[in-house]
């Protein structure tokens, strides 16, 4: 049973060019044993992209993709941070790296290990 309500989160790269906000009661955390997720280590969170706003940095932003290109990682151009990510599964939502939100602590939150180095 998801305890937290449903709360605006603010994230950002590290040196702020790219500044995004988003919207969640965050039911799970996800860490992926793909490899690219592997090598960034990211603690992800899944928001609706009705639930995510970019704020400012979209010039900032650069775009990776690999094997089957259907997902879009994106980085920032000036620090190189990985913030978020739209899903190959469910390309309406977006993988949200929690390390990047402002004043945000995992602590008590489930996390899901994903296979997506399994996928084809």
């Amino acid at each position: 049973m998801n305890i937290r309500p449903m709360q605006k989160y603010f994230g950002s790269c590290h040196c702020g060019a790219v500044r995004f906000q988003i919207e969640t009661d965050f039911p799970e955390l996800t860490m992926c044993d793909c490899s690219i997720c592997r090598r960034k280590n990211a603690l992800m969170v899944k928001v609706h992209e009705s639930q995510f706003q970019l704020l400012a940095g979209e010039e900032s932003l650069t775009e990776y993709q690999f094997h089957t290109k259907t997902a879009r990682h994106f980085f920032c151009k000036v620090c190189g941070i990985y913030p978020f990510h739209r899903k190959r599964v469910t390309p309406d939502n977006l993988g949200i790296n929690v390390h990047c939100l402002e004043d945000f602590d995992p602590a008590g939150i489930p996390v899901r290990q994903a296979v997506g180095a399994a996928m084809l």
